[in-house]
């Protein structure tokens, strides 16, 4: 596999655009803004890391690194901290110098921006990086056939990279599931919900209807609620903690 940066457009100065998706990596109206409240508060965090040993989060589509910084600020405001496994695939990582800009239109992030750009080198295939004591791990390819090499931690478990914990929230992130149908498939959503612990959660800013029926399918309980800024809705979700009948 040969790695390929994304064509990018640069918009209002500072917001990157995929070409190939004609999407955008965050919202124009406020990218922090919008991982708090979609990511972060549709899974019940910070709130849920507090009396935790260890927290994995698990995520499509890594892009500018956005929510998984964010999630690293939220920690550090959380009393005896949990350590954080965060899982994330990405296709078309970005070069360093695309980062950097990206990640520059957000002041309060930059001390972990530069230590994340610091030990930024995508190869194919996985990656374990440490970012702030955070343990990142990045599969670089497609998502529907890496996902299939995570293994769970157990006493006979675990894969070269070591394995993860069973999952206890997912970012749904891809670009618009209209312009990248591949990460919101049926399957890739079954092996996801496979790696979930009981009661783990999800959150996504789409509210399609057939990404709705996929996560049904997949064994999760969704629901929507109010998406961020001008999307009327958004999806969120958990497994049950017991086979539902």
């Amino acid at each position: 596999m040969t790695i390929k940066a994304p064509d990018l457009e640069w918009l209002d100065g500072d917001v990157p655009r995929a070409q190939g998706f004609d999407d955008t990596y965050f919202s124009r109206a406020g990218g922090l803004e919008e991982t708090r409240h979609v990511f972060l508060k549709g899974n019940g965090l910070p709130g849920r890391l507090h009396g935790r040993d260890t927290f994995t989060i698990a995520e499509f589509g890594f892009g500018t690194g956005l929510n998984f910084l964010t999630t690293l600020v939220a920690l550090r405001n959380v009393p005896d901290a949990p350590a954080l496994t965060f899982l994330s695939f990405e296709l078309y990582p970005m070069t360093a110098d695309q980062l950097r800009r990206a990640l520059g239109a957000f002041p309060e992030l930059s001390e972990l921006a530069q230590d994340l750009i610091a030990v930024w080198n995508p190869e194919p295939g996985w990656n374990r990086l440490n970012v702030a004591g955070a343990r990142l791990l990045i599969g670089i390819g497609d998502a529907r056939e890496l996902i299939a090499e995570i293994r769970l931690q157990g006493p006979e478990s675990g894969t070269e990279e070591g394995g993860i914990a069973p999952v206890d929230a997912w970012y749904l992130d891809g670009f618009s599931p209209a312009k990248n149908p591949g990460l919101w498939d049926a399957d890739l959503l079954k092996a996801a919900a496979r790696l979930t612990g009981p009661g783990g959660t999800l959150a996504t800013y789409t509210a399609a209807g057939w990404v709705r029926r996929n996560l049904q399918a997949a064994g999760f309980t969704i629901e929507k609620t109010g998406g961020f800024a001008g999307k009327r809705e958004m999806v969120v979700g958990h497994k049950p903690d017991t086979e539902e009948d």
